[in-house]
């Protein structure tokens, strides 16, 4: 561990739109330059400020208890542009007279265990925690999440942060910023808190077989990291536990992500962990997202375990250990996981909004108006657990799916991953599962200067009425987004994107003709909408 003195105060006259930032309860931007139209907006002043701006929002929320001097941890996923944000970072909090723990490589979900870990050996622990990493998105952009030991920041948060980056970025370039001596400055450390975080997951799993040290022994299990922050997890978790990991992937990190995007969602990433489990007649295969805080698995026969059939896994071994808890999901999960949770595994599921923070959010506030829930988890691959914090945390969901493995183990050395495909056996699945996004052209006289969010809320209203009026056609009873219906053996939902101009229509159906009757319900329903594109959705009905 080596200590140093942190740097520079925030200076440049460049204008920034520090609000422009926001991506929800996350900041993202472009870092790195070279991309047609994509000019450079998280600069290294821009992020000082950033910084800067947190630890006084943190200073702030800690005034209660008379904390002056701030420990702020830093670490970063495997983008090129890590390294240059990294110091921005430590510059910002460090000349604001508070001191910084760099991790270096790391997971975001990491990040939010540093202010729950206790070590004071290693000065933990943290009284917030910054990550940066824009999760699965191009090499060219970066972004920051904040923690503290309550979780992550939530969006009005974000903004509070962000306005108070402005203030100090205009004031730096104004001068008026006032330099700190060297002695009030804050001091840097360098701490391998990744080897602390992946030890107590090791942990995790030997408690869950009896305390046996090589739980995972004779278990072949392949790890694809995407190029990401993930591949940790083979030499600090899988290999202590015994586990044989030959035929891993991608484990090296490199921000430009030659091999695949690391994205659990991504057809080509899954094709990829897919074929490495059958090349290698492995017994389970895992894969990770960038900043590891979402994942998704395949069995040994190649059967991937992402989307529904991942929080069907989750949740059969969550209600297991939870009787009759309530499992949260965003909005696109099927009609089939609903039944599998409640007449299956005699769980609740409560489907909720699309975006990870939602659907964490609702769960803790069930919970606090005395309905139990254990388990909030999106198709994306964010799950978290109530035992857990309620973090989004990829690495640890694969720990539960191995907890499973080596106490199924302990019974029976032959076991492998059967016993998790047998969890989700009875799983309804939709034959045709499609989902086709709708722009909407901000530039089209239709919106009259108005809002993309007006004109889609209109689409939602109107089609609502349509539907109403179609017997075949029935609106679910309970629903918090967009409009969802069920009809033809099948159902759609149709909600405006959190972010962007876009209506997603997600379609699932037991055969392709109930799948196009469905799609024909919507194009009649908005065809007088003339600034919404509805090209693809054509396409789709006249296959």
């Amino acid at each position: 561990m080596e200590a140093a003195q942190g740097g520079s105060a925030v200076s440049s006259s460049e204008k920034v739109d520090f609000l422009k930032l926001q991506n929800g309860s996350d900041i993202r931007g472009v870092a790195v330059a070279g991309v047609e139209g994509e000019p450079v907006n998280l600069t290294e002043p821009a992020t000082e400020a950033i910084a800067a701006a947190f630890a006084a929002w943190l200073l702030n929320k800690k005034e209660a208890d008379g904390l002056r001097r701030l420990r702020i941890s830093v670490g970063h996923d495997s983008r090129i542009s890590a390294h240059k944000l990294q110091n921005a970072v430590t510059h910002g909090i460090t000349a604001a007279g508070h001191d910084i723990l760099q991790f270096g490589l790391a997971s975001t979900p990491a990040m939010f265990n540093s202010t729950l870990t206790e070590d004071e050996r290693n000065h933990l622990p943290v009284d917030g925690a910054i990550m940066i990493t824009a999760s699965h998105l191009p090499y060219n952009r970066n972004g920051l999440k904040f923690f503290t030991s309550d979780g992550g920041l939530n969006k009005a948060d974000i903004k509070d942060i962000l306005e108070r980056a402005s203030k100090i970025y205009e004031e730096s370039a104004h001068g008026k910023q006032q330099e700190r001596e060297d002695a009030s400055r804050g001091v840097v450390n360098s701490v391998d808190y990744m080897s602390i975080y992946a030890s107590d997951l090791v942990q995790a799993v030997r408690k869950s077989a009896g305390d046996k040290e090589k739980p995972l022994e004779g278990l072949h299990i392949v790890v694809d990291a995407g190029n990401g922050a993930g591949g940790f997890f083979v030499d600090k978790v899988l290999k202590p536990l015994g586990a044989v990991t030959t035929g891993s992937q991608f484990l090296e990190p490199d921000g430009l992500f030659p091999n695949h995007i690391p994205n659990p969602e991504d057809k080509t990433a899954m094709k990829a962990i897919t074929q490495a489990v059958l090349d290698n007649k492995a017994d389970l295969g895992i894969i990770f997202d960038t900043d590891v805080d979402r994942s998704a698995a395949v069995d040994s026969s190649g059967r991937e375990l992402n989307r529904n059939r991942l929080i069907a896994l989750m949740a059969a071994i969550v209600i297991e250990e939870h009787p009759g808890t309530t499992v949260v999901t965003d909005s696109v999960t099927s009609d089939g996981l609903t039944v599998f949770i409640e007449n299956k595994l005699g769980g609740k599921h409560h489907r909720f909004k699309r975006g990870y923070k939602n659907v964490i959010d609702e769960a803790i506030r069930l919970n606090s108006i005395g309905e139990e829930s254990h388990l909030a988890m999106e198709t994306s691959g964010h799950g978290a657990l109530k035992e857990n914090h309620w973090l989004d945390d990829g690495a640890y969901l694969m720990v539960k799916l191995l907890n499973k493995l080596a106490a199924a183990r302990t019974l029976d050395s032959s076991t492998g991953s059967k016993v998790l495909t047998d969890l989700v056996e009875g799983l309804e699945e939709a034959a045709v599962t499609v989902e086709i996004r709708l722009k909407i052209d901000q530039n089209h006289a239709d919106l009259k200067g108005g809002s993309f969010r007006d004109y889609g809320e209109a689409v939602l209203r109107h089609l609502e009425n349509a539907i109403g009026k179609d017997p075949n056609l029935h609106k679910a009873p309970k629903n918090y987004e967009g409009v969802r219906v069920s009809g033809h053996g099948g159902w759609f939902l149709v909600r405006l994107s959190l972010h962007d101009p876009v209506l997603p229509l997600n379609i699932e159906a037991p055969n392709k003709d109930d799948a196009i009757k469905l799609g024909l319900a919507v194009l009649a329903a908005v065809s007088e909408f003339s600034a919404l594109d509805v090209t693809a959705l054509n396409k789709f009905v006249q296959q």
